[in-house]
């Protein structure tokens, strides 16, 4: 694990899972099938919505870690929540693949030249995007500590 930590430390942790986030946003309006854009479609503006809480979530670690701050009940609840949005991160997954492996349903239709590849990127970022998450809930807990509010004034010592 020491040689994972010295290549994926907090700061570079944290800010690619900002970029993938960054990228499966503008991916999540691109069709594949088609190679355009659908802007007006509801449907997705779902997941730009949920990783709202995912970026809010990685602020807060990023400010905890630099600031060497205790977590906090608020950190917690986005953190609780973020386990509930990671489902939706896996339900992407097999969304992706099943998008993937369904370009043998359409051989009398034209799909475009760049189905296969951006399916296989967007696959690829949905597949990251859980692992670096699981990290980053690691090092928060390496970083900042676990939440323990029992005794939660007893380990505040401001002169420390």
């Amino acid at each position: 694990m020491n040689a994972i930590t010295k290549i994926f430390n907090w700061k570079v942790t944290l800010l690619s899972s900002a970029v993938i986030l960054i990228l499966l946003v503008v991916l999540d309006f691109y069709g594949v099938y088609t190679n355009s854009f659908y802007i007006l479609k509801p449907d997705n503006y779902i997941f730009p919505l949920l990783s709202t809480v995912h970026f809010v979530y990685l602020y807060v670690v990023w400010f905890k870690i630099r600031e060497y701050e205790l977590p906090d009940p608020k950190m917690r609840n986005i953190e609780f929540t973020l386990y509930a949005i990671i489902l939706v991160y896996f339900y992407k997954i097999y969304d992706s693949y099943q998008i993937l492996v369904s370009v043998s349903d359409y051989d009398e239709h034209v799909i475009p030249a760049t189905f296969q590849p951006m399916a296989i990127l967007t696959l690829v970022l949905y597949c990251l995007l859980p692992l670096l998450t699981f990290y980053t809930f690691w090092l928060r807990r390496k970083y900042v500590g676990g939440y323990n509010f029992e005794n939660y004034n007893d380990n505040l010592n401001i002169w420390q």
